[in-house]
């Protein structure tokens, strides 16, 4: 099977030099920085062998599991497929009726149970660009997220990590009944970015939501790069642009839920954190922005604060 046309490693060649070698981390213990290290591999796993390019037209977008071919197949008839690949001839349409076309076939595969854990949210699939972790490509259709590692489509999130006086970290934990990620930890707040939404409108969106971080505070968001996530997961083909944010706390701050989609919050000091890590309490994607967030170029700074 060919190679996907963009890069699914981790560290991309436009955002590495923000990053810290992990035997170079000024100030983190050596034990913290392999652990970091093997939180940012985990999340940029190869693609597995034997799943059918999906294309549409000659732009190659996802990855399909050559299981769910007939079920798709009924949902689909037009769709073309041929060894290794499905094309979907749709070229000549325009973004709203490519987004209908697909917005048909995920409810058809939602009413034969393919498709779990319906949100009612859009995201942008785009077309493909050397990196997308340095430029967005044009949309080519809006998909409900729910189907985007149906098709193994790339979406983009937003995750911020929160920094407390004292070198902590603050934590949420998932709450049990979340489509993704049950119970597992994650970062201060993070999210899906949905169709038309500014990464960092997003973030801060998320921010109030869940973690009840008011506009005044969460203006302080500064960037701190992007990231690649690719793994297989039961719905699908798992990959995701994660742009990575940092927020100093004020001492004192509580962080209070107010989606229902946090269940707790943790203070984690380095040592703590280190040992959850190491015990695979935090998501994939949680620990690899943790991760990146602490092995980056201004994560002292962010510590020290």
């Amino acid at each position: 099977m060919s190679a996907p046309p963009t890069s699914h490693t981790t560290l991309t060649d436009a955002t590495s030099a923000a990053i810290s070698t992990p035997g170079a981390a000024p100030g983190l213990p050596r034990e913290l920085t392999e652990i970091l290290a093997r939180c940012l591999s985990r999340a940029a796993q190869p693609v597995p062998q034997g799943l059918l390019r999906f294309s549409l037209g000659e732009w190659p977008l996802g990855w399909i599991h050559p299981m769910r071919v007939p079920v798709l197949q009924a949902c689909w008839p037009e769709l073309q497929l041929a060894p290794g690949r499905a094309v979907w001839d749709a070229v000549g349409l325009d973004l709203a009726q490519r987004s209908a076309r697909l917005a048909a076939v995920a409810a058809a595969l939602r009413s034969q149970g393919a498709i779990t854990g319906w949100r009612d949210e859009a995201f942008a699939c785009e077309q493909p660009v050397p990196d997308p972790c340095t430029a967005p490509g044009d949309t080519l259709f809006e998909l409900e997220r729910s189907a985007f590692r149906f098709f193994g489509l790339m979406s983009r999130a937003v995750h911020i990590n929160g920094f407390l006086p004292g070198g902590r970290l603050l934590c949420g934990r998932r709450a049990l009944d979340k489509a993704t990620d049950p119970g597992r930890l994650d970062n201060l707040a993070a999210g899906g970015v949905p169709v038309g939404e500014p990464w960092q409108d997003c973030a801060r969106r998320e921010l109030w939501e869940e973690a009840g971080v008011p506009l005044s505070l969460s203006q302080g968001l500064t960037p701190r790069g992007q990231l690649r996530s690719t793994r297989m997961t039961p719905e699908g083909l798992h990959d995701e642009v994660l742009h990575v944010y940092s927020l100093v706390l004020p001492p004192g701050f509580v962080a209070v839920n107010r989606d229902g989609e946090v269940s707790e919050f943790l203070s984690l000091d380095l040592e703590t954190l280190a040992q959850r890590l190491r015990q695979d309490e935090f998501s994939v994607d949680a620990a690899a922005v943790t991760a990146w967030g602490l092995l980056h170029a201004q994560g002292r700074a962010d510590l020290q604060a």
